[in-house]
């Protein structure tokens, strides 16, 4: 059974830094997209950065362009999360998700239909 855990949130001031990183295990998906989803008190759930498995494709929502960076190892898992100049707007609760994709758009999974599994989630407080 495909299974996501999230790991890497904490408390940072604003200007910090800090990496996050989804370990997939349970893996079968041939053609997938997995990203970071971020959700704030009384928010829905958004897509914040996807990558797309087959090419290394990604995508960035517009408020993380510069920022905040998605990554992956040799071996494809984990799948980080650089985030740089956090500001307080960027507290959530940070998901990892993924996405069983032979085809389609990136952008469309990452800011509209998300992932098909999901992690247990990761708090990131930005906050002096």
């Amino acid at each position: 059974q495909l299974r996501l855990v999230e790991s890497g949130g904490g408390l940072v001031q604003p200007g910090g830094s800090l990496r996050l990183s989804c370990e997939a295990s349970g893996f079968t998906l041939d053609y997938y997209a997995i990203g970071w989803f971020r959700q704030a008190p009384g928010g829905r759930r958004d897509g914040v950065s996807c990558m797309l498995d087959r090419d290394g494709t990604t995508y960035y929502t517009d408020s993380v362009k510069g920022r905040f960076t998605i990554s992956r190892d040799n071996a494809k898992n984990p799948v980080y999360l650089q985030m740089n100049d956090l500001r307080p707007e960027d507290t959530a609760v940070y998901y990892c998700g993924i996405s069983h994709m032979p085809h389609g758009s990136l952008q469309a999974m990452c800011e509209g239909t998300g992932g098909d599994t999901w992690g247990q989630g990761t708090q990131v407080t930005v906050s002096s």
